[in-house]
C-alpha cells in the first residue's frame, strides 16, 4: 500500500516544473535588450499535468504499448506570442517579473506538499 506514494512524485514534479520555468524567466530577463530575441515561455504546471498527469493513462510497467513510460515527459519552452518593440526583442520585463513571482509560488506550495505529506506519513507510523 505504501510502496508509491503519488503525492511524494506530484510534488517532487512541480518543483521540477517550477524549476525549469524559472530558468526560462532568468534567460529572458538576461537577453531582455538583445536585438531580436523572442521571450519564451514554459506553460503552468497545472496545464502540463492535464496532459501527463493523473488524468491519462499511466504505465506501470516499460512493456506497456500505446503511452509514453511515467515521468517520460520534457518541458520545452515556447516562443511567446508577446508583442514585438521595435528591436524585435519580446521581452517584457514587468511580465517576466510577475512570472517570477508566480513560479516562486509554485515551488513554495511544492515544498508544502511535501512537508504537508511528509507530516502525515510520519504521524501514521506514530512517529
Amino acid at each position: 500500500m505504501y510502496q508509491k506514494l503519488s503525492v511524494f512524485q506530484t510534488a517532487a514534479a512541480m518543483a521540477k516544473h517550477a524549476g525549469a520555468r524559472q530558468a526560462v524567466v532568468a534567460q529572458n530577463v538576461a537577453n531582455a535588450d538583445t536585438p531580436g530575441y523572442r521571450a519564451r515561455t514554459i506553460p503552468p504546471f497545472m496545464q502540463v499535468f492535464g496532459q501527463t498527469g493523473s488524468a491519462g493513462m499511466r504505465t506501470s510497467r516499460a512493456g506497456h504499448i500505446g503511452v509514453a513510460p511515467a515521468g517520460s515527459s520534457k518541458l520545452q519552452s515556447v516562443i511567446s506570442n508577446a508583442e514585438p518593440s521595435p528591436n524585435g526583442n519580446s521581452v517584457s520585463i514587468e511580465e517576466e517579473m510577475l512570472k517570477s513571482v508566480a513560479v516562486s509560488r509554485e515551488h513554495s506550495k511544492s515544498l508544502a506538499i511535501y512537508r504537508h505529506a511528509m507530516t502525515v506519513l510520519r504521524t501514521s507510523l506514530g512517529r
